[in-house]
């Protein structure tokens, strides 16, 4: 990971939950840590990282992701091991 992927993973992490974080830097960072990820129908997206599996929903009409999935999205990486 990059320097801008632990910057994002920091901000994953961050209490109270952040609402400003561009969905396409979670993906990047997820990326960069391993993941595997594919498009599911409409705007799922199906995750793998370390043998835990999650769907996520994109964001529309705005490009950063909202508190309750950040929350989901720690939860995720925290199950699959992945913390700053």
């Amino acid at each position: 990971m990059n320097n801008k992927h632990r910057k994002t993973l920091r901000a994953i992490f961050e209490e109270p939950a952040r609402s400003d974080i561009e969905w396409k830097a979670i993906e990047a960072m997820l990326v960069a840590a391993g993941a595997e990820i594919s498009e599911g129908s409409g705007s799922r997206v199906r995750i793998a990282l370390n043998g835990v599996r999650a769907v996520f929903h994109r964001p529309h009409s705005r490009k950063e992701t909202d508190r309750g999935a950040v929350k989901s999205m720690r939860r995720f990486l925290e199950s699959a091991q992945v913390m700053p």
